[in-house]
C-alpha cells in the first residue's frame, strides 16, 4: 500500500519550541463513484464550456476573469495578479496561540479533520512531549496556519501515537443556534412520557461503531454500475411514505414494548399484593 500523501508540510511552533510536522486529509473521496456527463448518441465525455451570458459566444481561458456583482450586471473586476496580492503568504508556520479545555469548543466550528505527525525522525522528540502535555492536561491547541491560500484556525488534539488537527469554520459561517430555535415553544414533558422515553434510551444504549456510518446511496450506485455492466437489471426498490403524525403516549408505549417491558409495568408486576382485610 502507498504511503500517504502530506496535505501540507511545515513547523509546529509553540513559543520558542519547534516541531518539523506534516499534515495528512483524515478522510478522503478516492473510494467514491465517480459519473461523468458523456453524449448518449456518441458515447464520448461532454465538457463543459464558458459562454457569454448576454451573446452566447464562448469564451476563452485567458479572456476569464473574476468579478464581484455590485448591481444587476455590475461587477467589479478582479485581476488574477490582484487577487494573488490579497492571498496571505505562508510561512509554513503552524502557529499555537493558546490552549483550552477539549469540551470548550463548540463542535459547530468543526470543518474538516487532518491527521498531524512528525515529518523528520528530528522532531519526534519534540513532537511527543507535545503531544503527551496536550494529553496529560487534557488540553487542545488552538493553532493558525496559511492553509491552501487562507489563514486557517485549527483545533489540536491528542490522537493515538499522533495528533488530530481540525480547521474550524469561521465565525461568519456559523450560523445563531437562537435565530433557528426561536420558534420552538418551552414545553414540560414529565411523568409516564418521560419515563417511557428514558427506557427507550437506556434499553439502545450502545458504542458508537464507525462501520455503522454506511453511505447507502453509493452502495446502490455501485451494485448498480456493476449490474450494468454484467447486462443484468436491477428492480428499484419500493418507496415507502413517511409515517403519518401519531399519538405521542401511544408511540412510546409500544415503542417501550418492543424493547422490553415498561418502567411502570415493570412497577407494578414487583409492588406487593396487599392483604386480605380482617373480617370483624
Amino acid at each position: 500500500m502507498a504511503a500517504p500523501r502530506a496535505s501540507w508540510k511545515g513547523f509546529l511552533k509553540i513559543a520558542e519550541l519547534v516541531c518539523p510536522v506534516a499534515l495528512y486529509a483524515a478522510v478522503s473521496s478516492s473510494e467514491r463513484i465517480v459519473l461523468h456527463t458523456v453524449n448518449r448518441a456518441t458515447g464520448n465525455r461532454v465538457h463543459r464550456q464558458y459562454v457569454d451570458a448576454a451573446t452566447g459566444e464562448p469564451v476563452e481561458a485567458e479572456d476569464q476573469v473574476k468579478g464581484y456583482e455590485v448591481g444587476k450586471d455590475e461587477y467589479v473586476v478582479l485581476e488574477p495578479e490582484e487577487i494573488a496580492a490579497a492571498t496571505p503568504e505562508s510561512d509554513k508556520q503552524l502557529t499555537v496561540s493558546a490552549f483550552v479545555d477539549r469540551a470548550e469548543i463548540d463542535d459547530v466550528y468543526f470543518d474538516r479533520p487532518y491527521f498531524l505527525a512528525p515529518s523528520d525522525r528530528s522532531g519526534d522528540e519534540a513532537f511527543e512531549l507535545i503531544r503527551e502535555g496536550l494529553r496529560l492536561s487534557d488540553t487542545a491547541a488552538i493553532a493558525r496556519a496559511v492553509l491552501f491560500r487562507r489563514v486557517r484556525t485549527l483545533l489540536i488534539r491528542p490522537r493515538g501515537a499522533g495528533l488530530a488537527a481540525t480547521t474550524l469554520n469561521f465565525d461568519y459561517g456559523v450560523r445563531s443556534a437562537e435565530e433557528v430555535f426561536a420558534e420552538v415553544p418551552a414545553l414540560k414533558i414529565k411523568g409516564e412520557m418521560l419515563e417511557l422515553a428514558e427506557h427507550i434510551i437506556k434499553t439502545k444504549r450502545g458504542d458508537f461503531d464507525p462501520a455503522t456510518v454506511q453511505d447507502r446511496y453509493e452502495s446502490a450506485l455501485a451494485d448498480l454500475v456493476k449490474a450494468k455492466i454484467e447486462g443484468r437489471t436491477i428492480e428499484p426498490p419500493k418507496r415507502t411514505k413517511g409515517a403519518a403524525p401519531s399519538d405521542l403516549l401511544a408511540a412510546l408505549r409500544e415503542s417501550a414494548a418492543m424493547s422490553g417491558k415498561p418502567p411502570r409495568a415493570r412497577a407494578k408486576a414487583a409492588a406487593p399484593a396487599k392483604a386480605p382485610r380482617k373480617a370483624s
